[in-house]
């Protein structure tokens, strides 16, 4: 008796069709993300008490701008490539000034740094793929 191996599912025809929705998905939630972080830094909303008297021209104060003007343009999809990869390159800094700094270098689990790593690899992601579907960069 053979066993004879049969091909995927139909599924598999469907998958790649979704592709760029599901790659838009991603460039909005990390996006939604980032703005959270940008908020709390800027507005105090939500309020972390970490970022009280925050001044403005700080590196957490320009973490702040950059995560907002950034996050802003990929969410939207405007200029996303140059956008996410900026943001990729200052999460990776955050991770190295902020994270990395208090030891663990290669286990972000035990410096609270597995956000930024993640989400610099999002950004890089979507630097190097494009913003993908709902983008505004897409309608250009």
């Amino acid at each position: 008796m053979s066993a004879q191996i049969r091909p995927a599912a139909p599924a598999a025809h469907v998958t790649p069709a979704l592709a760029p929705y599901a790659h838009a998905l991603l460039r909005i939630v990390a996006s939604y993300l980032l703005l959270t972080h940008a908020c709390a830094k800027l507005f105090h909303v939500p309020h972390i008490a970490m970022f009280d008297g925050l001044p403005l021209f700080s590196l957490l104060g320009a973490a702040g701008i950059i995560e907002l003007v950034g996050g802003v343009l990929v969410l939207v999809g405007f200029f996303a490539r140059a956008a996410a990869f900026v943001l990729s390159g200052e999460l990776a800094f955050a991770y190295f000034i902020g994270h990395a700094s208090q030891g663990h270098f290669f286990l972000p689990l035990l410096n609270q740094g597995e956000p930024a790593v993640l989400l610099s690899f999002v950004y890089l992601f979507i630097a190097a793929a494009g913003p993908g579907a709902w983008s505004l960069d897409a309608r250009r």
